[in-house]
């Protein structure tokens, strides 16, 4: 098992899945829920205000994107997703990929609410020390 993102020669998850009708289309869902439940967009990681062509959506689990019939499709849970800025959700894998315990000992979700705290604390030391 590895949380770490693929190098190199690129997963098919990210070369295909992140460019799909299907995850389109998953996304604007996600959205449209939020807009629904009117509560404010924002990034879990720094808890910056954000619109939703600011925000990417990190996978907590994969589970629920399988390729079936010769195609992609995005069966994620509406919890399964959790918004960031492209540069938090960058931060947040980083913090993944360089941790051995997160990148191979943990579950996807476990290693990412994990992470995902421990950015939100740095994030809050950078902002209180300015």
């Amino acid at each position: 098992m590895s949380n770490r993102r693929k190098t190199g020669v690129r997963s098919a998850y990210r070369a295909e899945f992140l460019r799909s009708p299907a995850w389109f289309a998953r996304r604007s869902r996600w959205f449209r829920k939020q807009d629904r439940v009117r509560r404010p967009l924002v990034c879990a990681a720094c808890g910056g205000l954000a619109t939703s062509a600011q925000l990417e959506l990190h996978h907590l689990d994969y589970s629920g994107v399988r390729f079936v019939g010769g195609g992609w499709r995005a069966f994620e849970r509406h919890d399964d997703l959790v918004p960031l800025h492209p540069y938090c959700h960058d931060l947040l894998h980083r913090l993944i990929d360089r941790d051995r315990v997160l990148a191979f000992h943990r579950s996807r979700r476990v290693a990412s609410v994990i992470a995902l705290e421990r950015l939100r604390v740095k994030l809050q030391r950078q902002e209180d020390a300015s």
